[in-house]
């Protein structure tokens, strides 16, 4: 794993999740190389999908922007080092949007 703690830059998530997705990060990071963005990702979101159901999305990197709508409570952005993992559960289209979703500004890594 990498030196040093995780730091949480955004999240809207119930602490027993934010905690999961930090474990899992840590996880992630023992079974791959911090080079292997795609893979860590992959494996972050298929945990999350399998826990909390399907629809999650994962990005892991360095350097990215982004503009996320997400469902309420479904969102986290935190770092590791260099590396930025942002994770959120998107729309699937059946939830009202003014109950279900929050927009949030880009996030830089």
């Amino acid at each position: 794993m990498l030196e040093g703690k995780a730091v949480i830059g955004e999240t809207d998530m119930l602490q027993n999740m934010q905690q999961y997705a930090l474990d899992l990060a840590a996880k992630a990071l023992d079974f791959f190389d911090v080079t292997e963005a795609t893979e860590i990702a992959r494996f972050i979101k298929k945990e999350f999908d399998r826990m909390y159901g399907p629809g999650w999305q994962c990005i892991v990197g360095t350097d990215f922007g982004s503009f996320v709508t997400h469902c309420s409570g479904c969102f986290i952005y935190f770092c590791v080092g260099s590396l930025a993992i942002l994770l959120f559960r998107g729309s699937t289209g059946s939830e009202s949007e003014t109950d279900q979703f929050a927009a949030l500004e880009t996030v830089k890594a």
